[in-house]
């Protein structure tokens, strides 16, 4: 497979007409984009439910290590959830169910959407379960919502995720971890002096909470600088894109687009109302950093890559006609979706490449058909990647057993407001952010279809179409 992807250098070269080269064009949305009013058929089904987002909020997403420091998951997944109610006023005893996604758990919490609903104070009748699928954690407890109320099992459903890097668990080393739990079970004194005694000083030493992939031993920024060499994708473009993230992020910050945060109050230290990560900067600071993996030469740095974050989110999801029989008035259909796996050392992050023509077919779409993309940004060279190898004839036919390419998204639609690169990642709750964003772009856009795009650790991969819900 490698050698096969470095066969790609010859066909996306450099200074291709496909390189992606960010004018002040793609920092915005076109006047003509804005006021096109579509009207395309609706993706409707006979005899299948149509299921809805009523609403979506988060907290602020917070770079790990800042005002959020001193808290627990738990406190950001309750802050969620309790906003969720505030902004929906959905009765607390009205939920059928509720789904968290989360990556790192915290072990007081191993279940933290059934701690967080209680906390919340969401009835205690309500069953809730806690999801894991790497950074689309969150994408799969939505899909999990979509999927009972599709089977009938549900009208009202919540969603989300969280995600707290500032004090992952750090644990024991395995032999200390092992003498601890037999001094446990010691019955005298003198079995528990015998234990104490054969303690060592590297027993001490913490285990660190693993970086790597563990079935190929690879970080995931590693594997993006290998994939964005394979691309041809340069250093130049990778920071370009970066920029275009944070300036489109600081824009939309401005302009108060990103609605779907709510204010969260850190006990004792302020009430945090926006996210701390947005920071436009210049091609010639960015210039000026040193790769962050392979060193040297590599292209992947600090700035061109996502950066660990705290932040959690919620979505109420419905049947259409529970909402409408309770006052809602949706913000979009939740439509057809899929879930990819490939191999996970040289296709690690191309999950966007492989699950959007799955989508599109699934969903009897094409690429043209989409006014609004969201794809989550794990690495600049990431997405550029995958935008190439969406664009490649021989990447279809070579990799997809597919005849011809999707096509890559338009930049002019895609990721308007900014992404995970400038926003923030906090793996379990990026998800449900991307949705709620295609569903507030769509309606201050005039579009009608939305796709949601994301990879995730372990070579896999999500996509969703949205809706837009008539005005």
């Amino acid at each position: 497979m490698a050698s096969m992807l470095m066969n790609s250098l010859r066909i996306f070269p450099v200074n291709s007409s496909r390189a992606f080269h960010l004018t002040a064009r793609s920092l915005g949305t076109s006047g003509s984009l804005q006021a096109q009013a579509k009207s395309k058929k609706t993706l409707a089904k006979p005899g299948v439910k149509n299921i809805v987002l009523v609403d979506g909020v988060r907290t602020p997403f917070l770079q790990s290590g800042t005002t959020y420091s001193d808290l627990m998951p738990h406190d950001l997944a309750r802050g969620a959830l309790q906003g969720l109610l505030n902004r929906t006023s959905i009765p607390k005893d009205a939920v059928d169910y509720i789904v968290y996604g989360t990556v790192i758990q915290e072990v007081k919490t191993s279940n933290v959407a059934r701690e967080a609903a209680l906390g919340a104070g969401f009835s205690d009748k309500i069953p809730a379960h806690t999801v894991t699928m790497a950074c689309i954690s969150s994408n799969q407890a939505m899909t999990t919502a979509v999927g009972l109320i599709a089977a009938g099992q549900c009208d009202v459903v919540v969603a989300g995720g969280v995600e707290f890097m500032s004090d992952v668990p750090i644990r024991h080393s395995r032999r200390m971890r092992k003498t601890m739990l037999s001094l446990n079970k010691a019955k005298s004194l003198g079995a528990r002096l015998s234990l104490l005694s054969s303690i060592r000083l590297a027993h001490l030493a913490p285990e660190l909470p693993a970086v790597a992939e563990f079935s190929t031993a690879e970080t995931m920024g590693h594997s993006a600088d290998r994939l964005a060499a394979a691309f041809a994708v340069s250093r130049l473009e990778q920071d370009e894109f970066a920029l275009r993230s944070h300036s489109l992020a600081k824009k939309a910050q401005d302009e108060g687009l990103l609605s779907d945060i709510i204010s969260f109050n850190v006990p004792g230290k302020d009430i945090v109302s926006k996210d701390n990560g947005i920071r436009p900067s210049s091609m010639e600071q960015l210039s000026k950093l040193k790769p962050a993996f392979i060193k040297p030469h590599g292209t992947v740095t600090a700035a061109n890559s996502s950066y660990l974050t705290d932040g959690a989110s919620a979505v109420l999801i419905m049947s259409e006609e529970k909402a409408l029989a309770m006052g809602y008035k949706p913000k979009a259909y939740l439509r057809d979706f899929v879930f990819v796996s490939q191999d996970p050392k040289d296709q690690l992050l191309l999950g966007p490449t492989y699950a959007t023509p799955k989508v599109l077919e699934k969903s009897g779409l094409t690429l043209a058909d989409i006014d609004v993309f969201e794809f989550h940004e794990a690495f600049a060279g990431q997405i550029l990647a995958n935008m190439k190898a969406m664009d490649s004839d021989w990447f279809a036919q070579a990799y997809m057993g597919r005849k011809t390419k999707v096509g890559s998204p338009p930049m002019e639609k895609f990721n308007l407001w900014g992404g995970s690169l400038s926003i923030g990642h906090p793996f379990g709750a990026t998800g449900c952010r991307l949705v709620t964003t295609v569903a507030h772009r769509l309606k201050k856009e005039g579009g009608q279809y939305g796709l949601v795009a994301a990879c995730a650790a372990g070579g896999q991969g999500h996509a969703m179409v949205i809706e837009a819900y008539p005005q």
